[in-house]
């Protein structure tokens, strides 16, 4: 009996322990931006998500072992896993439940004159809300119609990303998928020479005739880049914003009379070619949304394998930087991208990124033959 109770007490500290360092690793993802460019936290935190198993199998334990302490300690360490995660059924980030939890303690703290200070503000502001809301549908409707007047204006595009791993992705899968998918605009990374001109081999080239190559360079991560778009763009660059990996081309097209949007093709190095080249890459590209603030451009969406996701603190920062992510807009559960050979474990490394005035409806990931990537697409509306 002496025996059976030192073994139950060592597995019931042992789970704790686990438990802790689970805790521990899923925490790395709180780390401040540019914080995650040291080897190897990139890949710790890409893994944080896969960890659930872990405080599963300790909480099946605890329940055996009748240890209801640890098996809730299991539950909350899987939470903390997922914490991150959670916005791609939720589209709520744990930067939202920080702020409600605040807020929720100040309105506590509140004294009750205040309360009723804030009661008849409150009755104030849904008057005027109701009068806001009368007059927003009045020049909602009045929008519309001018929308209906103006062929170009609420413009609906099927955009899609994929990586060529070497330029060995099949082309005449990726010609096929542009066209069952009604694609209007390509974004593809780890080109050749070889697989551009197989591209045009199976047709691309009348799909989307006009196209944008990143320079074919020694430096480059893998390949170049590229992007190809069905309509006449307006203005196009080799590279739109100087990151440390290959060129990042832009084409953009008009979307009205007062209106641009750009599109870029984007691959920031892995964290093996560099950890800091790969977290400087990944932020550099909140240029292209800062661009949008300046009036450069009135709108940008970035496609791309951005070797990250938002559990890196690196690519929420890309985010906060003025970019949605089409997955967590569309919060209808996360597409995995990497990698392509098995279901499970899958990443999210691959992106469609935009700024403010684009609406996500759809995103969807598939698989084409001969990469280690799904390709990404997603349906917006400007």
């Amino acid at each position: 009996m002496a025996g059976t109770a030192k073994e139950t007490s060592f597995m019931f500290w042992f789970l704790w322990i686990v438990l802790l360092v689970c805790v521990a690793w899923a925490a790395l993802a709180a780390v401040p931006a540019g914080a995650d460019a040291h080897m190897p936290l990139p890949y710790l935190i890409a893994l944080v998500p896969l960890l659930w198993p872990v405080p599963l199998a300790v909480a099946v334990a605890a329940i055996v072992m009748h240890e209801w302490g640890l098996m809730c300690g299991a539950v909350a360490a899987g939470l903390v896993t997922q914490l991150y995660g959670a916005a791609y059924w939720t589209n709520y980030s744990p930067e939202d439940l920080s702020a409600s939890i605040v807020a929720a303690f100040a309105k506590t703290a509140s004294s009750r004159s205040g309360e009723n200070s804030s009661a008849a503000t409150s009755r104030d502001a849904r008057r005027e809300t109701l009068r806001e809301t009368t007059d927003t549908s009045n020049e909602t409707a009045e929008d519309v119609l001018a929308q209906q007047r103006t062929p170009s204006s609420n413009a609906t595009l099927t955009v899609m990303t994929l990586n060529c791993r070497y330029g060995r992705a099949n082309a005449k899968e990726i010609v096929g998928a542009v066209l069952a998918r009604n694609v209007s605009v390509l974004a593809l990374q780890e080109l050749t020479p070889e697989l551009v001109d197989d591209l045009n081999r199976n047709g691309l080239d009348a799909l989307l005739p006009y196209r944008q190559l990143g320079d074919n360079k020694e430096s480059d991560n893998g390949g170049f880049n590229g992007i190809w778009i069905r309509v006449e763009p307006q203005a196009s660059q080799a590279s739109a914003v100087a990151i440390p990996a290959a060129d990042v081309p832009s084409i953009t097209i008009p979307v009205d009379s007062l209106h641009d949007i750009t599109f870029a093709s984007a691959h920031p190095k892995s964290p093996m070619r560099g950890t800091h080249d790969w977290s400087a890459g990944i932020i550099g590209l909140g240029e292209l949304a800062d661009a949008t603030k300046r009036h450069d451009h009135d709108f940008a969406v970035v496609l791309g394998d951005l070797n990250s996701s938002p559990y890196h603190p690196s690519f929420r920062k890309l985010l906060a930087a003025g970019f949605t992510d089409a997955n967590l807009s569309v919060a209808q559960g996360p597409r995995y991208t990497f990698p392509r050979w098995t279901r499970w474990p899958r990443l999210i490394l691959d992106h469609v990124l935009a700024t403010p005035g684009i609406r996500f409806t759809s995103v969807e990931s598939f698989e084409i033959a001969d990469t280690d990537h799904l390709a990404l697409s997603a349906t917006l509306s400007i």
